[in-house]
C-alpha cells in the first residue's frame, strides 16, 4: 500500500509551492423560521494543533508513533502497541516538527527555522536520547530523495538532496543515520543535474536539468556506466516516472505524451522510449499516482482527484481489504495508508467534509479495527457544513470546477459570501475538511473555491490557458463565478468578501483592482502584488525554471507592458475596497517586499490598510500562536465589513 516516493523535487512540486447550485435532493423546504443555526464555535477550536496527528507504525509492527502538541508546537511520540504509556522522541520549541518517517528503529523528520523552507533533516533514537542533524542547520535546503528501504546493506543509511553546494541545484549524498556521517552520491560539479530518480536497489538511475523550459532526462543501466541524454520534453508536456518496476528494467510512468490532454499512468519500455501498457486513466481528470505492495511487489491501486479524491484498484487483495472494512465506514472517505514489513498490521484515516478525521490501526488477519485518536475530538461534525461540489461556465464557454459551503441552520437567500481562491495557482482546491472554511460558514459565511484555469489536474489544455492571465482570463474565471452566485440569489451582491494566499493573496488584490465594485472587503494572506518584483526575488532554487515562469507568467522585459497591467501595486489608486494584509517576515516565495509596497501604494493615496506581519513566519502562518492572531483579525475585519450578524443570533460566545 505504500505510496511510491523515490523522485527528487521536481518542477510540478516546486511551482505547484510557489505560493496551498446545490442539490436539495428532495428535502422539504427549509425556511429561517425552523432552522436553528449550530452554536458559534471558538475559532481556536479550528486552529489549534491537533490532539494527535500523522500517525505512522514501525517496520516491525511493534510501535506506533504520532504527532502531538508540546510547548505549542508539534512533536513525535512514540507507543509500544499495547502500552498506555508514549515516550516524547522530540522536543522542539522553535517550529512544528513536520514531514517523518521510520527507518529501521529509529525516526527521520525534518523542519525549517522560522519559516525560511531551508529544510533540516534530523534522526532520532525512539527514547529521544539520540537526535541528531544529518543536514546543515542554517542556509541549506534538504530532503530525503529515498529512504533506501529493503536495500541490503543499507539498513542504517538513507539518501539525501541538498543545495550546500549551489543553491540552485540539489546534490545526493548518502548518510548514516546513526553517526551522521555523509558522504556524496554524484560529482554534479560539471553537469548540474537538478533532480535524481533511483531504482528499488537504490541506485541513481536517472537525472534531469532543465533550461526553464525543456527538461532534459539523463540514464545509464548502472552506477557504473554514465549518465546519457536519455530524452527531451517541454515543460507543457508531463513526463514524470512514478517507480521503476519491480526487476528495475522498465518503469511505471505518469504522461501526456503523444498528443494526450490528460495524463495517464503506464508502463515505459526503457529500451524503446515507449509506452507498453495502460495501467490507468480517465477521461475527465488527470491521473495522480500509484501504490504498491513492498512485500508482494506488485502494484495496488492508482489513485487521482476528481470532484472528490478517488482510487482504482490494481490489486484483488487491496481491493478485498477496502471492501472488508467499508462498512465499518459508512458516509465517510477511508484510506489504508501504511503498515508494517509483513503487511498484515495497517493505519487507516476516516472523515469527510464535515469531520476531521480518525485514526485506527487495523490487523488484517484478524480483522480487529481499533481506534487509535481523533484528530480533533473537540469538533462535533454535525455543527459543520457540507461541501458540495459545484461547476459554472466561464464567459468564454470553459466548465470551472469548485466547491460551494453554505451556513448550517440559515436559508441559503442573501447570504455574506466569501470568495476564496487558492494559492498556486498550479494547484487546485479539494474535497475535505478545512477549517477556514468550516470557521467562516459558522460565522454564517458562504464560501466559493474555484479551479479556476490554470488550476492542476483537469488536462493540458486546462492548465495551458492559464499562460499569461494573471489579473486577466484567470481572475474573469473567479469573477464569473461570484456573478453565478450572486444571479442565484443565495448570496447578497453587496456583501462579497474575497480572501485568498499566495496565489489566492494575488488574486485577492486583483479582485478589488480590476473589478472594485465587486468586493466589499479584502484580505491578502502572503500574496504577491507586483509581477516585477515577484519574479526578481524567487528562491535560488527556482532559478533554473526562470524561462518557464517567462512563459506562463510573463517575461518582465518582453511582456512588461502585460505585467504591469496585471500588477495590482501600480494601480492601487483603483482600490477602494476595506483590505486586511497578512505577511510572514521571512517569506522566501512571497518576500515581505510584496505586502510592503502594496501598504506603501494605498497609504500613498491616504487609504487605510491593516497589515500583519509576524517576523518568526515565511509563506504562511504555521505557528499556533500566530494563526490564532491572524484568524481573530480576519474574523473581526470580515464582521465589521459584511458581517452576518451571527454573533449575535447565536447561542455562545464565539471567543
Amino acid at each position: 500500500m505504500t505510496r511510491m516516493m523515490k523522485t527528487s523535487t521536481g518542477l510540478a512540486t516546486v511551482m505547484a509551492g510557489a505560493f496551498l447550485l446545490t442539490a436539495c435532493g428532495g428535502e422539504e423546504k427549509k425556511t429561517a423560521a425552523n432552522m436553528t443555526p449550530p452554536p458559534v464555535i471558538p475559532m481556536q477550536d479550528l486552529f489549534k494543533n491537533p490532539e494527535k496527528a500523522s500517525f505512522r507504525i514501525s517496520p516491525d509492527g511493534q510501535y506506533i508513533s504520532y504527532r502531538a502538541p508540546w510547548k505549542n508546537r508539534m512533536n513525535i511520540f512514540v507507543q509500544k502497541v499495547g502500552s498506555d504509556e508514549a515516550v516524547q522522541v522530540t522536543k522542539d520549541t522553535i517550529r512544528d516538527v513536520g514531514g517523518y518517517f521510520w527507518k529501521g528503529d529509529r525516526i527521520l523528520y525534518s523542519r525549517d527555522i522560522n519559516g525560511d523552507e531551508n529544510f533540516i533533516v534530523f534522526s532520532a533514537s525512539i527514547d529521544g536520547a539520540d537526535v541528531k542533524a544529518l543536514t546543515p542547520e542554517k542556509g541549506v535546503r534538504a530532503g530525503v530523495l529515498d529512504d533506501l528501504d529493503k536495500v541490503p546493506g543499507m539498513e542504517q543509511s538513507v539518501m539525501v538532496q541538498m543545495n550546500e553546494r549551489n543553491p540552485q541545484v540539489f546534490d545526493p549524498y548518502l548518510v548514516n543515520i546513526v553517526t551522521g556521517e555523509r558522504k556524496p552520491m554524484y560529482d554534479n560539479s560539471k553537469e548540474n543535474f537538478e533532480g535524481w530518480i533511483t531504482d528499488h536497489a537504490g541506485v541513481i538511475r536517472m537525472a534531469t536539468r532543465t533550461d526553464g523550459v525543456n527538461t532534459e532526462v539523463y540514464y545509464r543501466a548502472n552506477e557504473k556506466e554514465p549518465f546519457a541524454l536519455y530524452m527531451t520534453s517541454g515543460f507543457k508536456d508531463q513526463w514524470a516516472p512514478q517507480m521503476f518496476t519491480f526487476d528495475n528494467q522498465n518503469l511505471i510512468v505518469n504522461h501526456n505524451l503523444n498528443g494526450r490532454d490528460k495524463t495517464a499512468i503506464v508502463e515505459w519500455d526503457l529500451a524503446n522510449k515507449k509506452e507498453t501498457k495502460v495501467i490507468a486513466e480517465n477521461k475527465d481528470y488527470d491521473m495522480g499516482g500509484v501504490d504498491y505492495s513492498k512485500k508482494r511487489k506488485v502494484l495496488t491501486m492508482a489513485t487521482w482527484t476528481g470532484a472528490k479524491n478517488e482510487r482504482m484498484f490494481l490489486d484483488k487483495e487491496t481491493e478485498d481489504m477496502y471492501k472488508k472494512l467499508a462498512p465499518k465506514f459508512e458516509g465517510l472517505e477511508y484510506w489504508i495508508y501504511g503498515e508494517d514489513d509483513s503487511e498484515t498490521k495497517f493505519l487507516v484515516w476516516a472523515g469527510n467534509d464535515r469531520d476531521p478525521g480518525t485514526y485506527y490501526s487495523y490487523d488484517s488477519t484478524t480483522d480487529e479495527l481499533k481506534e487509535l485518536a481523533k484528530l480533533r475530538p473537540w469538533i462535533d461534525p454535525a455543527q459543520m457544513a457540507p461541501m458540495e461540489p459545484i461547476s459554472y461556465q466561464s464567459r468564454d464557454g470553459l466548465t470551472i470546477h469548485g466547491y460551494l459551503t453554505l451556513p448550517v441552520g440559515r436559508e441559503a437567500k442573501d447570504l455574506p459570501l466569501v470568495v476564496n481562491p487558492h494559492g498556486g495557482p498550479w494547484a487546485r482546491d479539494q474535497w475535505g475538511f478545512n477549517p477556514e472554511v468550516q470557521l467562516l460558514a459558522n460565522r454564517g459565511y458562504a464560501v466559493l473555491q474555484m479551479n479556476f484555469r490554470g488550476s492542476t489536474g483537469y488536462g493540458r489544455e486546462f492548465w495551458t490557458a492559464s499562460f499569461k492571465q494573471w489579473g486577466k482570463t484567470m481572475q474573469d474565471d473567479i469573477t464569473d463565478g461570484v456573478e453565478w452566485l450572486t444571479k442565484s440569489g443565495k448570496v447578497d451582491p453587496k456583501r462579497v468578501a474575497i480572501y485568498g494566499a499566495s496565489y489566492g493573496g494575488y488574486a485577492t488584490l486583483a479582485g478589488i483592482t480590476f473589478t472594485p465594485d465587486l468586493y466589499a472587503a479584502a484580505v491578502d494572506y502572503v500574496g504577491v502584488s507586483d509581477l516585477f518584483t515577484f519574479q526578481r526575488t524567487i528562491p535560488p532554487y527556482w532559478a533554473p525554471f526562470k524561462a518557464m515562469m517567462f512563459e506562463m507568467v510573463g517575461d518582465p522585459v518582453n511582456d512588461s507592458l502585460l505585467l504591469d497591467a496585471a500588477s495590482p501595486a501600480r494601480h492601487a489608486d483603483k482600490i477602494k475596497t476595506p483590505l486586511f494584509i497578512a505577511q510572514g517576515a521571512n517569506d522566501p516565495r512571497v518576500v515581505k517586499a510584496e505586502s510592503d509596497q502594496m501598504v506603501a501604494a494605498l497609504k500613498a493615496q491616504g487609504v487605510d490598510v491593516e497589515y500583519m506581519v509576524k517576523d518568526n513566519e515565511g509563506h504562511g502562518f504555521h505557528n499556533e500562536e500566530n494563526r490564532f492572531d491572524f484568524y481573530n483579525a480576519m474574523e473581526k475585519f470580515l464582521d465589521q465589513h459584511i458581517g452576518s450578524g451571527y454573533k449575535a443570533a447565536g447561542t455562545a460566545e464565539a471567543h
